[in-house]
This record gives structure tokens, C-alpha cells and sequence, in this order.
């Protein structure tokens, strides 16, 4: 019996949809935001985005606090206009 192929949904239409059942790449986080993944990089360095965790040597985001992070700037940028 074969198993069926996995598919990677679009990462934004999954965390609109609902929370994915997976911590998220700094790939999925560039496609996500549709910036480079070195921009990533770079707000982790700052602190300016997403909080992200290390699992061994690899980065890691869990979908609730990217979630939570994008409705804090959304917030953020209507209290500013």
C-alpha cells in the first residue's frame, strides 16, 4: 500500500485558515510575509519579528506566536493612524 504524497499548502492561506499542525521554517516565514529569507534572519537578530526558538541548530516558529505577532503590529499600526 503506498502513502499519499505530502503537499505544503500555502503557508499564508494555513495561518488565516487555522493554526498548521507544525512549527514553521524561517522559509515559511519569508514566503509568508513575501520577503527574503535573510530579512528573517535579520529581524530575529533585532528582535524585531516573529519570535522564533532553535531546536538543535535549526529555527523554528510556532504558528501561535507568529499569529500573535501579526495581530500586535496590526494593532500597533492602527493606533498609529
Amino acid at each position: 500500500m503506498s502513502t499519499p504524497a505530502r503537499t505544503h499548502a500555502d503557508p499564508r492561506a494555513t495561518l488565516r485558515a487555522g493554526l498548521p499542525d507544525r512549527y514553521l521554517t524561517p522559509d515559511d516565514i519569508a514566503e509568508m510575509f513575501e520577503v527574503p529569507k535573510e530579512t528573517v534572519y535579520q529581524w530575529r537578530k533585532k528582535r524585531i519579528g516573529p519570535p522564533g526558538f532553535r531546536i538543535g541548530k535549526h529555527l523554528r516558529y510556532d504558528p501561535a506566536d507568529v499569529r500573535a505577532y501579526v495581530t500586535s503590529r496590526k494593532s500597533h499600526d492602527s493606533d498609529a493612524a
